[in-house]
């Protein structure tokens, strides 16, 4: 009996189908629980003198708190928390279970951030590594932020790029940047790519880097790393990945980077059940697949093409 419309992803190695289930029963929704009383007294106190944008409620600051000492081993980080936040719970056990359950949800949070970044990247098809700058004489940190988000939003429009990437500020420059990996399109370039030499503050030499017209002309330094191999594009998501894991950056995906494709799955191209409860389907290698009873062939890079994507 085969299994229809089931989500498809790849795992770096092998490919996953999971089949539609019939249950519709929602989730509910864990009750609210309210254990601070301290700062809505403090908002009461304030609302004369301050706006409620200004005033941050537990978990933000805990947030806010979490990242400046994001260097720290965990215990630090427990302390600094502990002291920082003891005010806005009525007893000390309270804001021990309030910082140790914020600390679960932010590791949760990273691993489902990690597990959606590694499927969108198996499933999809990418060739660029690039890294945009900016200079001084074209741009303030804002306006370069700004105005690259509008450029990169306008080439997945017009010309079809994809591209997941992340903001990070360079360590001996504290200049903002942004890596991604991208997919440009054959005639989806705009400019032209030309050879530079440039000082690399991260490698302390000149090196010899790959810069677009178009980029340099609008944003300044820029830098074009072609990818050849899958393994460079493995390297290229790691690189992102880590600011997921040390900084807590989020990233950046265009529109259109689905995490699976649907296929329907005949027995014979599954292998054995996987995950929890077996729910899971490890499929093999050259397994068909098909759209609405339609053959549309082995499973490869041109067929996923044709097949239906979802997120």
């Amino acid at each position: 009996m085969p299994y229809r419309s089931a989500k498809i992803y790849n795992d770096g190695s092998h490919y996953i189908a999971i089949p539609q289930t019939n249950n519709t029963t929602r989730r509910k929704k864990s009750p609210t629980r309210t254990v601070c009383t301290g700062t809505e007294l403090q908002i009461a106190k304030n609302k004369t003198d301050k706006t409620a944008s200004e005033i941050l409620t537990p978990k933000e600051r805990f947030e806010k708190i979490y990242r400046e000492n994001n260097g720290k081993r965990k215990a630090e980080k427990i302390e600094i928390l502990t002291k920082e936040l003891r005010n806005d719970f009525k007893t000390e056990e309270q804001t021990k279970e309030f910082i140790e359950r914020n600390i679960e949800r932010l590791q949760r949070n990273k691993i489902v951030r990690k597990t959606r970044l590694a499927r969108k990247i198996n499933l999809n098809e990418w060739n660029w590594f690039c890294t945009f700058t900016y200079s001084n004489e074209k741009h303030t940190k804002k306006s370069f932020r700004k105005g690259l988000s509008e450029v990169l939003k306008r080439m997945v429009h017009r010309k079809g790029w994809r591209y997941v990437g992340v903001w990070e500020r360079g360590g001996e420059t504290n200049r903002l940047h942004f890596h991604g990996i991208f997919y440009i399109p054959e005639n989806g370039m705009p400019g032209e790519l030309e050879q530079r030499s440039d000082y690399s503050f991260s490698e302390h030499k000149r090196q010899i880097i790959m810069q677009n017209t178009y980029f340099n002309d609008k944003f300044g330094r820029n830098d074009f790393n072609e990818l050849n191999v899958r393994r460079e594009i493995t390297d290229s998501a790691r690189y992102l990945m880590k600011y997921i894991e040390k900084s807590g950056e989020k990233l950046i995906y265009s529109r259109n980077i689905p995490t699976y494709f649907r296929s329907d799955i005949m027995d014979d191209d599954v292998l054995c059940t996987i995950g929890q409860e077996d729910k899971k389907l490890l499929l093999s290698d050259d397994f068909n697949c098909w759209d609405e009873g339609c053959l549309i062939g082995k499973v490869s890079p041109e067929v996923i093409r044709e097949m239906p994507k979802c997120n």
